[in-house]
């Protein structure tokens, strides 16, 4: 249950923390998802429309024709966008073709960020993206890289009014830099789940705080970094491995368009890491992607199973489906 309280909360949360992105009346955004979703509903619907500026809505964002003519028919000044739909647009010749000279401001969140893909979009687009990180849970904004001072690979720092914790299996404080359980107060922070009082009560305790079941750190400046959701983490012989890691190393193969890697059932070492690779080169084999990511992974963050797909399974907003994934196993 989100109140109104939430949500304009949040929006002003938003506002104040990137004052240049929601200029008055001076901004042209591509909204390509879909406003049902919570990160389209307050930056489109709240932040953009709350400060005068105009949003171009793409009703399918996996049609790439229609939003690349959206940035020939309109001075696109600001994009909101998730990692899945960046590297798409990076692959698109007819996107590649068109001149961005009015774009300033790109965002991400939903997923994380791939390391090469925002270095792509950097040296195609000129345009830094500000990586941040929320949930509907939290209206849904927790926090985001400011403008000017991105640090690539973090979801930036808290936005105003946010406290934000790290925290161990048993709810106890972690120090600077240690990964754990990020938990979340503000006034951005949900009223509970609706007519699920025991769920509720999993995540949010007696005094405000919200947990969010990812896995993070926390450096000396504030600046967040997500390690991987909690239920993602696979499990090899007792060892964390977190996909984030391997699909990050695995996307700077020239050959691997995207990738996700999943935990699958093995009776050695309980769980194995299954990598689903679209690659664009008929030529790449299994071997060839264990051997690139030998190079970069310890042994047993190595994919023992690499599978080839057409199309990873996406949500109506571009996110990767892992369950459909652990399914086909």
């Amino acid at each position: 249950m989100l109140s109104h309280q939430n949500l304009v909360s949040n929006m002003r949360q938003i506002k104040k923390h990137l004052p240049e992105v929601f200029e008055e009346a001076v901004h042209t955004y591509c909204a390509p998802l879909p406003l049902y979703h919570i990160y389209a509903f307050n930056l489109h619907l709240l932040c953009s429309m709350s400060s005068g500026n105009h949003s171009v809505l793409v009703p399918n964002p996996r049609d790439l024709a229609s939003l690349t003519k959206v940035f020939k028919d309109y001075p696109i000044t600001g994009f909101m966008g998730l990692n899945t739909l960046y590297n798409a647009l990076l692959n698109n010749d007819d996107f590649k073709a068109v001149e961005l000279k009015y774009l300033k401001y790109c965002s991400a969140g939903g997923m994380a960020m791939m390391g090469d893909t925002m270095r792509r979009w950097f040296e195609h687009a000129g345009c830094e993206i500000l990586e941040g990180y929320g949930l509907t849970e939290t209206s849904p904004v927790v926090a985001i890289n400011p403008v000017g001072r991105v640090q690539p690979g973090s979801i930036g720092i808290a936005v105003p009014d946010t406290e934000v914790k790290i925290v161990d299996d048993q709810g106890h404080d972690l120090a600077e830099g240690e990964a754990g359980e990020l938990c979340v107060r503000g006034p951005q922070v949900m009223m509970g789940y609706w007519q699920r009082p025991e769920e509720t009560a999993k995540v949010l305790s007696p005094n405000g705080w919200f947990s969010t079941g990812d896995i993070a750190t926390i450096d000396k400046d504030g600046y967040l970094r997500i390690v991987d959701r909690i239920k993602d983490m696979i499990s090899v012989s007792g060892f964390k491995v977190f996909p984030n890691e391997v699909e990050d190393v695995a996307t700077l193969h020239p050959g691997i368009l995207e990738c996700a890697a999943v935990g699958v059932p093995c009776e050695s070492t309980g769980e194995a890491v299954k990598l689903v690779v679209v690659s664009n080169s008929s030529e790449l084999t299994e071997e060839d992607v264990r051997a690139f990511c030998r190079e970069h992974l310890t042994a047993y963050k190595v994919p023992k199973i690499v599978e080839f797909i057409d199309e990873l399974p996406k949500s109506n907003v571009g996110k990767v489906l892992k369950r459909k994934l652990r399914e086909r196993h």
